[in-house]
């Protein structure tokens, strides 16, 4: 691996907030394929998913004038989470599209992080629709 491409994983700013997670090996799976497999253990991030990486990357390499317009994005899930955990650490205002269907656990733990939760549509797709549209009118 090239010395400067380690590098900058290594001091990458997600690990303001991610923390390193353990390999833990995975013995009977490993067994059955016949090679040796590890879990990577990103259920021990601050918001139990890998999703938190890539949402406070992209948002930490945000211009000040881009952070002072807030982050708007669509999901039912876990980078919901990870962009609600980004910005609450960042102090960037978030809105977060979902569908109606969320389970109010996946909503609550935005709302619980300062995001602006916005309920709209029966799918994905529909709520994805919505947030491109708020974002035309931002």
């Amino acid at each position: 691996m090239n010395i400067e491409y380690l590098q900058r994983i290594l001091t990458s700013r997600v690990y303001d907030v991610a923390v390193e997670t353990p390999l833990q090996a995975a013995p009977r799976l490993s067994t059955r394929m016949g090679n040796e497999v590890l879990f990577k253990r990103e259920d021990l991030q601050p918001i139990f998913s890998f999703k938190l990486r890539g949402a406070y990357n992209r948002m930490a390499h945000l211009s000040t004038e881009e952070r002072s317009h807030g982050v708007i994005t669509a999901s039912a899930g876990n980078h919901a989470q990870g962009v609600a955990f980004s910005g609450q650490h960042l102090g960037i205002h978030t809105v977060i599209v979902m569908p109606v269907t969320t389970p109010e656990i996946k909503v609550n733990a935005c709302r619980a992080r300062g995001a602006e939760v916005v309920l709209h549509g029966d799918s994905y797709s529909d709520a994805e629709a919505h947030a491109y549209a708020l974002q035309g009118d931002s």
